[in-house]
């Protein structure tokens, strides 16, 4: 099938314009008429460049599968204006397609609309394409769908998204610095092992100095590093394969959550973020009118730790058996009691959508304090623990300079 821009005029006499796909101008002519549209002109669409299907070239997919966060968050937004402003879905769609910058949520835009024009309803268009729109997503727009209130579901969706966005790129920021610094260590570490240590090894033989072990443990490793180099790094990529390997499991996870939990200083940045993922996602799909045993299934899903998961089984069990929310989150060592506190009060009030929304924004704020914490103090606790990895070194080297004078004839 090809495609065909079209220019007509709506029922108010304003000029339209955008893209439909037919295999003829007949059938444009005919679907423009059934859209309460007067054609004024039909062209064929010639696709330029940028515009190519790459989702039917499997060798170039890979480069563009992902669609961020932030713009499909904006996206969102963009859509609940123009639905909210008085355009249909279709005409909003198609502005929105030639807005948004990835080549690939074009694509997307493009079947969602197809989709829509053969008459399915947007969130059933929106499930086709789970990648970009998760089921709490999908959900809380048949919500609105259903509640006649697509717009401010949509405008809360988005709210959603760009929270969740702000409180995962501060979680990130605090775990980068560490990171880049741990690279830039075992650079350093490589490079000396590699490219100083047989020198000083040269020097102290021909000398006939005394090793002791911390030297002999360092020539040792660099002795490893230089003729095992395909070994080590063939080691390392297993290791990581091993571990992505048992983390896809769900016993596997469960076990690297808890571990991760459990780390000094950032297994509670983990935990508070986590707990502030599992509030604000409750609360919105509550808000958007989401039937409570459908949302608990989408927070265990939707939690991405499988501790949290597993606390939302035993939370869907309660509530399927016609008891409380709170009463099992009590029995989770990962839930402070302020969590479960305030949403037995939001059951008991009624509000449990407000409670679980202010126990959110109390913990975001708390993983933004942290945050700002951990990067105020990390600089110089790295810059302290690198040192100490290279002058440890350096005073390994040194230490048969000592032993020199008695080799010394």
């Amino acid at each position: 099938m090809a495609e065909f821009l079209y220019e007509a005029l709506d029922k108010s006499g304003k000029q339209v314009k955008g893209i439909i796909e037919a295999s003829n101008e007949e059938i444009i002519l005919e679907k423009l008429r059934d859209m309460g549209y007067y054609p004024l002109k039909v062209t064929p669409h010639k696709k330029r460049a940028g515009e190519m299907d790459l989702l039917a070239m499997p060798g170039l997919r890979w480069l563009f599968h992902r669609i961020k966060s932030k713009h499909v968050a904006t996206f969102t937004r963009q859509l609940a204006t123009l639905i909210d402003a008085g355009l249909p879905i279709m005409r909003s769609l198609a502005i929105l397609r030639e807005q948004v910058e990835s080549v690939i949520f074009k694509q997307k835009i493009k079947q969602i609309s197809e989709d829509i024009e053969a008459g399915s309803p947007l969130s059933d268009a929106f499930a086709k394409h789970p990648k970009v729109f998760d089921k709490l997503y999908v959900n809380m727009v048949r919500a609105g769908e259903l509640g006649g209130v697509l717009e401010v579901v949509l405008n809360k969706i988005a709210t959603f998204l760009e929270k969740r966005q702000a409180l995962i790129s501060k979680v990130r920021s605090a775990m980068m610095y560490p990171v880049v610094v741990l690279v830039l260590a075992s650079g350093i570490v490589a490079f000396i092992l590699i490219k100083i240590i047989p020198q000083f090894e040269a020097i102290f033989r021909e000398l006939g100095a005394a090793l002791p072990a911390p030297t002999q443990f360092l020539v040792r490793a660099s002795e490893i590093l230089i003729n095992q180099t395909l070994f080590v790094v063939a080691g390392i990529v297993a290791f990581v394969l091993v571990i992505r390997q048992i983390n896809k499991t769900k016993r596997g996870k469960l076990i690297f959550d808890t571990i991760l939990l459990k780390v000094p200083v950032f297994g509670q940045l983990f935990r508070k973020s986590a707990i502030a993922r599992f509030a604000a996602t409750l609360a919105t799909l509550i808000t958007a009118g989401v039937p409570i045993l459908q949302a608990l299934d989408i927070v265990r899903d939707s939690s991405g730790n499988e501790v949290i998961a597993r606390a939302m089984d035993k939370v869907y069990q309660s509530v399927k058996d016609g008891e409380t929310i709170h009463e099992p989150l009590s029995q989770c060592s990962i839930f402070p009691p302020l969590v479960y506190h305030m949403v037995a009060v939001g059951e008991e009030t009624g509000a449990i959508d407000q409670m679980l929304q202010k126990v959110a924004d109390a913990y975001e704020r708390e993983v933004e304090d942290m945050v700002d914490g951990l990067t105020a103090l990390m600089e110089p606790l790295l810059i302290v623990c690198l040192g100490t990895l290279v002058g440890g070194i350096v005073i390994a080297l040194y230490l048969p300079l000592f032993d020199l004078p008695n080799h010394i004839k």
